[in-house]
């Protein structure tokens, strides 16, 4: 799946990390929330970006119908792994969960959450980025470290 972002690139979420995410879709009504990190490349000589990695369920983490808490812990220790495997060209790009709706909007807690993350996380961009998969479709954020606003991006 690929969208468009505000500076007219794109970012792409590779077929692979909409199968991994897609495993934890709320289809079943005692299904819990779900979510990771997103990892990828800013591509070279362009305003690309390219999700390639996640994160999923990990200890520490809290899950409920409808919402998710990421433990800190274990994700970082993800992130680290993958940074140090890629010589430093796999980058912290921001969060995914699920939601059990068919076209997922963020909650307050979700927006707050948001926040938290632009103005605490260390990140190479100006924007970390945020999916949110529904039942029926998947959606992402883009969320501005400068203005700490949250725009909803178009898929192509």
């Amino acid at each position: 799946m690929t969208f468009t972002l505000s500076n007219k690139g794109i970012i792409k979420l590779d077929v692979s990390i909409i199968e991994i995410v897609q495993f934890y879709q709320q289809t079943e009504k005692e299904d819990l929330e779900a979510g990771g990190v997103l990892l990828g490349r800013f591509i070279v000589d362009s305003k690309n970006i390219i999700v390639d990695k996640v994160s999923t369920p990990m200890p520490g983490d809290k899950r409920t119908r409808y919402s998710f808490n990421r433990g800190a812990k274990m994700h970082q220790r993800f992130i680290d792994k993958e940074w140090n495997q890629s010589n430093g060209t796999s980058h912290y790009l921001g969060e995914w969960h699920t939601h059990p709706e068919k076209h997922p909007e963020p909650s307050g807690k979700d927006l707050s959450n948001w926040t938290i993350h632009l103005k605490r996380d260390t990140f190479s961009s100006r924007f970390l980025y945020f999916v949110i998969l529904g039942t029926k479709e998947i959606c992402i954020w883009e969320g501005d470290r400068r203005t700490f606003k949250f725009k909803k991006l178009k898929a192509l």
